[in-house]
């Protein structure tokens, strides 16, 4: 009886959404059965570009021989827009663009501009776009190298189970919805609920949703595209006028389903507005989302620092001694896989299909980590047969099912040679693994260990006298932190509380290398910077 309930709970992964919020940055890691398949970053400083934002941009200029036009957002680096992804009806957003101001009512103005024809295929940019013209447009591709980001003209604004398209006409439903009479119930709903002047794209995650959450949703879409009209009116220099939703509300936008099992989240505001958007999209899940208060940082808790340590170097361990070697180019990314000092068995074909396929399961986690984008290359370890090879290639391409970036997969040539397109809409996720040392700076050679705890007593010191601090968070790496604390009453940190009549918590940071030490006060702000 043991033995059958594992294959009975193993029928879908179990996911959690780790969200790190900090004052720099926010960092949403995902987790399948406690595995990190993803990590991203969002910064909380600064224009991003990211996928999704719509700007009010000013064309610079026209490139009649590419059929484009370079378009300034606000980036350093000018952004593409190519006459077939102006839309077909870019006339009707250009219209509302000159037409509007401040003395116009822009609900009026919307409702009563005519769609129009569509663009031709076979037309020319120049016709309909010329140097400082204003044209609203949204990101497809961010920056990635020396290029800027690639735009389109046909704005949408998708939820979970909708996408909005001002200035449209159709009402489109997901193919992979095969109820016909769900298709006509859903399609028939979302119309009767559409003011003028507004198409949508019925969504996959919509199929069985009731009226009340479908109506919710478009009309918190519908108002978020309203509400930039102020900015269009008011200014016709270059702005931002919309984001995307974060990106923890984007992940689950995309993602959410039955398989979440929790959402920890360490920021309280956050937390409550992540618990609010999915009762909008999903009110059955709202109950997984969880606010953090442990008291070590949460990515430490869940042991994603540990993952991010070990998965982001060039090479990369997977089982029994082999590993993986990972080089990423301008042109392209490569992946060799070795067999390292993996034992042999008799059978060395055998051998070898065993060592690929786990290789495979590692490079699709790799790919969706890493966000890699472009030409991939794999180099497999050489097989013979030819059920080996077809088995690699099938077996590749079920691991990648779950892939949300578009992809296509070539079988195996001769030479042992796998490639990979896979959509590349932002660069490739660089984090460093090793590190230079902050007491030394790479030279080798640090103070001696002896004196550090008069190092930290000076800061201490200095913290207590000069600023007047009563209580204190001392953050060290954990091998610093035993060392504090070793001896409990005759511990240098029971002395420095004694001594100085402060309280002084002590908090181990696994990022910080071995003598790194930083003192902080009750609200988080650094005190010895």
């Amino acid at each position: 009886m043991e033995s059958e309930k594992p294959d009975k709970e193993i029928v879908k992964p179990d996911k959690d959404l780790i969200v790190d919020v900090s004052s720099s940055e926010v960092r949403i890691a995902l987790l399948e059965n406690h595995r990190l398949i993803e990590l991203n970053r969002e910064s909380s400083q600064g224009n991003n570009f990211a996928v999704g934002d719509v700007y009010l941009g000013k064309v610079k200029k026209i490139l009649p021989a590419l059929n484009a036009a370079f378009v300034d957002i606000g980036d350093h680096k000018e952004a593409f827009v190519h006459y077939l992804d102006l839309g077909l009806y870019f006339r009707a957003f250009d219209e509302f663009v000159r037409r509007s101001n401040q003395n116009t009512g822009m609900q009026r103005l919307f409702s009563e501009i005519e769609i129009g024809d569509a663009l031709p295929k076979e037309g020319r940019i120049e016709e309909v776009l010329k140097p400082g013209q204003m044209i609203i447009v949204q990101i497809v591709k961010e920056p990635i190298s020396t290029k800027g980001s690639r735009l389109t003209a046909e704005i949408s604004l998708a939820g979970r189970n909708i996408v909005l398209l001002p200035f449209a006409e159709r009402v489109s439903v997901s193919q992979k919805i095969e109820s016909r009479e769900e298709k006509r119930r859903l399609e028939a709903l979302v119309r009767s609920i559409l003011p003028k002047n507004y198409g949508a794209i019925i969504r996959t995650a919509s199929e069985g949703k009731n009226a009340a959450v479908l109506v919710a949703e478009t009309k918190s879409l519908i108002e978020k595209w309203e509400s930039s009209w102020k900015k269009i009116a008011g200014s016709k220099g270059i702005r931002l006028l919309f984001t995307e939703y974060s990106k923890t509300t984007t992940i689950l936008r995309d993602l959410l389903n039955d398989s979440f099992s929790n959402i920890y989240i360490n920021d309280a505001k956050v937390c409550e507005d992540t618990r609010k958007y999915i009762s909008l999209i999903s009110p059955e899940q709202e109950k997984i989302v969880r606010f953090y208060e442990g008291p070590k940082p949460i990515f430490d808790h869940f042991e994603v620092t540990r993952q991010i340590k070990s998965s982001f170097g060039r090479v990369v361990p997977i089982k029994q001694g082999a590993y993986l070697v990972i080089d990423t180019t301008e042109a392209l990314n490569v992946i060799d896989v070795n067999s390292g000092i993996r034992a042999k068995t008799s059978d060395q074909e055998a051998n070898t299909y065993e060592v690929n396929r786990h290789a495979a399961q590692e490079i699709a986690r790799q790919l969706r980590l890493r966000d890699m984008g472009g030409i991939i290359i794999v180099d497999f370890i050489d097989m013979v047969e030819g059920e080996h090879k077809n088995g690699l290639f099938k077996y590749m391409q079920e691991l990648m099912e779950d892939d949300r970036a578009k992809h296509t997969i070539l079988p195996l040539t001769k030479f042992g040679l796998m490639q990979i397109t896979r959509q590349r809409i932002r660069p490739v996720t660089k984090i460093e693994t090793t590190e230079t040392c902050p007491a030394c700076n790479g030279s080798g050679k640090i103070s001696s260990s002896v004196v550090i705890d008069e190092q930290i007593e000076r800061k201490i010191s200095f913290c207590v006298t000069e600023k007047g601090a009563k209580s204190m968070v001392l953050k060290t790496s954990p091998i610093l932190g035993a060392y504090l604390k070793r001896g409990w009453l005759s511990s240098f940190l029971s002395k420095w509380k004694r001594k100085y009549k402060c309280k002084i918590e002590l908090s181990e940071i696994t990022d910080f290398s071995v003598l790194q030490n930083e003192l902080y006060d009750e609200k988080g702000d650094r005190l010895d910077a």
